[in-house]
């Protein structure tokens, strides 16, 4: 049998609350790169594997979690363990069409501190890896020195042959400031041989005047491979010296709950990019899959809910 495709992935997953204040809540986890690492696992089909690398603490809570992640499929083993350390929570709130609100304690998370070794797990293994994905919340939750060790470690893959894949998700609320943030977006995207970027967190991030200055924006950005996310309206994908193509988007009329709908995206994506389709068939799939989700409760919908897709 043919060795699987191995995918690194570096970020948080938090323990998640969803309900109103004081209400009944629904306890789950859930984190951008985390959902991605998880759907790309469905999608592989036994052909790629996702490994999770991030840290959680010594209670109970991180435990738990620890065991339910590897019921989802993921390798484990550049998992840190950092006594004194939670992981982080957050509260969400899902309005009736499907928007979220979300309220966030992850000050003392312990995927901070994941680089606070001379070595991790992760750059341990660097020669082993096919593919690494992060995001900008990757990056966010990073103090300085680990910004820096994660770009390099991304910059020596690349160097190597390894499909590096940035996600912009941009959260203000993350970042001291945000010329900090450009100056951080600016080197992923250059170490980067895909960008997944979502048109409004680009227009957010660089202050264009519109949507459309900054989608050019991110058609002209110096990267292999480019795919610009615009909600419902067609999906933007160049590859090499390729042309653009311009990919239609699933009408949904029940959308239940946005989230994860650009993390499943990425991963139907990716899953069919990683075996060799084409990037205009690879959209087209992550297109399926994210309608799918957000017709769904939740950032990880059940497996039955998708099983027809795979």
């Amino acid at each position: 049998m043919k060795n699987p495709i191995k995918v690194a992935f570096f970020g948080e997953c938090m323990l998640e609350l969803n309900g109103t204040a004081f209400g009944a809540m629904q306890q789950s986890y859930g984190g951008d790169t985390f959902n991605t690492a998880v759907y790309l696992s469905r999608c592989g089909g036994g052909a790629i594997k996702s490994w999770y690398a991030t840290a959680l603490g010594d209670d109970a809570l991180s435990l738990e979690l620890e065991r339910r992640w590897a019921q989802d499929g993921l390798a484990l083993d550049l998992v840190r363990h950092i006594p004194g350390r939670m992981p982080g929570l957050y509260q969400i709130q899902v309005d009736a069409q499907g928007e979220r609100r979300f309220s966030f304690w992850r000050d003392n998370s312990a995927a901070k501190a994941y680089f606070d070794v001379a070595e991790t797990p992760l750059e341990a293994q660097n020669d082993q890896w096919d593919a690494f994905y992060f995001s900008g919340i990757s990056l966010a939750i990073l103090p300085a020195d680990g910004q820096n060790r994660l770009l390099a470690f991304a910059q020596t893959l690349r160097t190597r042959g390894a499909t590096v894949v940035f996600d912009n998700n941009y959260r203000p609320s993350l970042w001291p400031d945000i010329a900090l943030a450009r100056d951080c977006f600016s080197r992923a995207f250059a170490v980067a041989d895909t960008a997944l970027i979502t048109a409004d967190d680009h227009l957010a991030l660089f202050g264009f005047a519109s949507l459309e200055r900054a989608v050019a924006a991110a058609q002209a950005l110096d990267v292999p491979e480019i795919v610009i996310k615009r909600g419902a309206a067609p999906t933007l994908v160049r590859s090499g010296s390729g042309p653009w193509h311009s990919v239609p988007t699933q009408t949904v009329t029940n959308v239940v709950d946005t989230t994860a709908a650009g993390d499943s995206f990425a991963a139907g994506y990716l899953s069919r990019r990683l075996r060799g389709d084409t990037p205009e068939d690879a959209t087209q799939f992550g297109n399926r899959l994210a309608a799918r989700v957000i017709g769904h409760h939740g950032a990880i919908i059940p497996l039955d809910a998708m099983a027809d897709l795979l």
